[in-house]
């Protein structure tokens, strides 16, 4: 199944039902930070069950601040760039066009 992105008559493109036009600066900027915030949430709770059955199974004492500093912590900083980067290329994209 394939999805194709289309301009047609002046209607706005989208994929997915997602519009790629139209992103004003404050929404890229917003979306940018939910991005990040969702990845950091979703990684540290994976880490922290992940520590959790590590602790348990292996007797081991790892302390539970790791899975936010070595896991939580990066994995949201890559998240935020990515997507600085692919919001504002699509802002970006949409200022040149008007």
């Amino acid at each position: 199944m394939t999805h194709t992105v289309q301009d047609v008559h002046g209607e706005t493109r989208k994929f997915l039902g997602f519009p790629l036009d139209g992103f004003g600066l404050f929404t890229s900027l917003l979306l940018a930070l939910a991005t990040a915030f969702l990845t950091f949430f979703a990684t540290t709770t994976l880490a922290i069950f992940g520590l959790l059955g590590w602790n348990l199974i292996g007797r081991h004492s790892i302390n539970f601040a790791a899975s936010y500093r070595l896991v939580g912590f990066p994995a949201g900083l890559v998240a935020l760039v990515v997507a600085v980067g692919v919001f504002g290329s699509l802002w970006i994209k949409a200022r040149m066009r008007r």
